[in-house]
């Protein structure tokens, strides 16, 4: 991916960075910051471009093996944090693996970055059944957003908050969207300022009217 290869800037950085004045600093820090989000913009353009094409591969799935990898792989996120995460027990279900996987990596992703201001970030990942159908979900304790603005969420470039205080490309919920319309579920929020906020989804069974 174009985020994985090394920029020209930041090569000048490591190598010469003690010769350079302040302000030229300055300006390559802004080079270095700017193309890596361009670089992650990239990226994330290109998978979700994919999963419109990309085939299905559905199978059983146990969801607490891919929150338990999913996790692992966050730590970075949470050090020096106070975060408390509980995983109830989830029902199994039938998706694609790689999939369902990367649902989970952009909700809690997300969850991480939206409660950074919180001692202690609280982040819930549980289900609920109605009708015979699953629901699944991502709670959160953070700074939450307006219910006026929810029909934006999983829209391409959309964003609620302003990127100098939470980065990102604005891409992540859209490609979760599509993960889980791919499926032949749906995918909700429930939400209020300051106070959270909470994803869910189903994944192709019974609708469900309910967010």
């Amino acid at each position: 991916m174009a985020s994985e290869h090394p920029l020209l800037s930041e090569i000048l950085l490591q190598e010469y960075e003690p010769e350079f004045s302040p302000e030229t600093l300055r300006y390559l820090h802004l080079v270095r910051d700017n193309s890596e989000r361009m670089g992650q913009l990239i990226d994330d353009l290109l998978t979700f471009s994919r999963l419109g094409r990309q085939a299905l591969t559905k199978q059983p799935v146990n969801p607490d093996n891919l929150v338990t990898e999913v996790l692992f792989g966050l730590k970075e996120a949470q050090d020096g944090r106070k975060v408390d995460v509980a995983v109830e027990p989830l029902p199994p279900c039938e998706a694609d693996p790689s999939l369902l996987k990367q649902v989970y990596a952009n909700l809690l992703s997300n969850a991480l970055k939206y409660t950074r201001k919180r001692d202690p970030a609280i982040i819930e990942v549980g289900s609920q059944g109605t009708n015979g159908q699953t629901t699944y979900f991502v709670r959160d304790n953070g700074v939450g957003f307006d219910m006026r603005y929810a029909g934006k969420l999983f829209g391409v470039f959309q964003r609620l908050h302003a990127t100098k205080d939470y980065e990102g490309t604005g891409v992540g919920l859209a490609i979760v969207r599509r993960v889980i319309e791919r499926h032949g579920g749906r995918i909700w929020a429930e939400a209020a300022p300051d106070q959270g906020a909470t994803f869910y989804f189903t994944l192709g069974e019974k609708s469900h009217d309910g967010g």
